[in-house]
């Protein structure tokens, strides 16, 4: 059995008995013992602890493994399911943000526009990626290229992974609000299909400024939120160390974002995260990916328009005394 190469704090217990396994493994070559009882009863330990690290994560377990440094990013899904990726770059304005980026490319024989934030590996990339954080530009630039889109009537697939847009100082200079809020207009108003899927972290207006789309998909270890919890933790306990109790409050789970209707569909992952097994996670998202397509591609540019109003109408209604209120 491998080895993990990065193990999140709660994986450690089994770490260790992955390596007492690779001991046990070593031990009958080296002495050329036959140990198959020993090897047996310690995988039999590590399915029951796979089973039960996996199957009862806490909402904060789940954030840490949406940002596992292995997890497979946008241009992963777009190496593994697309075809003639061309990237696009620029926003006609400023310059090109790295953190952002997009292009045409086909799925399954059909045209699509990809819009895509994307992190970095190393320190290197982390920094020319600004770690997954674009800045207004990105948003102009994800703004002509759904206009591109709609132009050509290509539907429009995202992939949201961000911790948030940057809020650096010269972000704001260049009104990075205004430019999320441009593209939460523009794509209500989108009359093409429009599909995002968010692949690891979820956090705040970064998210939402490419997340206005007709279906929203979201992996089960991946989470969408107004805030992330390191922020919430700050505001309402001055202190970030509280980050697994706001993630906690915050409900940062897919199914229960599946249950207020934010999302459309939980994909499912690998045990232990779409990082163990990259292509397993790429076939559920094509599946998905096939099927509501298929769906969009039925409507009208109206009947698009008309049912993403409702969509996004329908959020934030709550139940009070028998009587709805939105």
């Amino acid at each position: 059995m491998q080895k993990p190469v990065y193990v999140l704090e709660f994986e450690k217990p089994l770490l260790e008995l992955t390596k007492e396994l690779d001991s046990i493994h070593q031990k009958s070559l080296e002495n050329n013992l036959n140990l198959s009882t020993e090897v047996r009863a310690i995988e039999k330990r590590i399915e029951q602890a796979q089973r039960d690290i996996y199957t009862n994560l806490t909402p904060w377990q789940r954030v840490q493994i949406a940002r596992h440094p292995k997890r497979p990013y946008a241009l992963d899904y777009v190496e593994m399911l697309f075809e003639g990726y061309q990237e696009l770059h620029g926003d006609r304005q400023f310059r090109d943000d790295r953190a952002l980026v997009g292009g045409t490319a086909f799925f399954n024989g059909t045209a699509v526009m990809i819009i895509a934030q994307q992190k970095g590996r190393d320190t290197k990339e982390n920094i020319l990626r600004n770690f997954g954080m674009p800045q207004p530009e990105g948003y102009r630039k994800a703004l002509r290229l759904l206009k591109t889109a709609e132009r050509f009537g290509l539907p429009v697939i995202t992939f949201i992974d961000t911790p948030g847009a940057y809020p650096g100082v010269e972000s704001e200079a260049r009104h990075v609000s205004e430019a999320i809020a441009v593209n939460l207009r523009e794509m209500a108003m989108l009359r093409v299909p429009s599909i995002a899927i968010v692949v690891g972290e979820g956090g705040s207006g970064g998210a939402l400024g490419i997340g206005v789309t007709d279906r929203v998909l979201i992996f089960e270890n991946s989470y969408y939120s107004v805030i992330s919890p390191e922020g919430c933790a700050a505001i309402l306990w001055k202190d970030r160390a509280a980050a697994p109790k706001a993630a906690e409050a915050l409900k940062l789970n897919a199914a229960t974002l599946e249950g207020l209707g934010v999302v459309d569909e939980v994909l499912p992952e690998p045990q232990g995260g779409a990082h163990n097994d990259p292509a397993q996670a790429a076939a559920a998202l094509k599946y998905a990916l096939l099927k509501h397509l298929n769906d969009l591609r039925a409507l009208s540019a109206e009947k698009l328009v008309s049912t993403r109003y409702e969509r996004y109408r329908r959020l934030g209604s709550y139940q009070e005394e028998g009587v709805v209120r939105n």
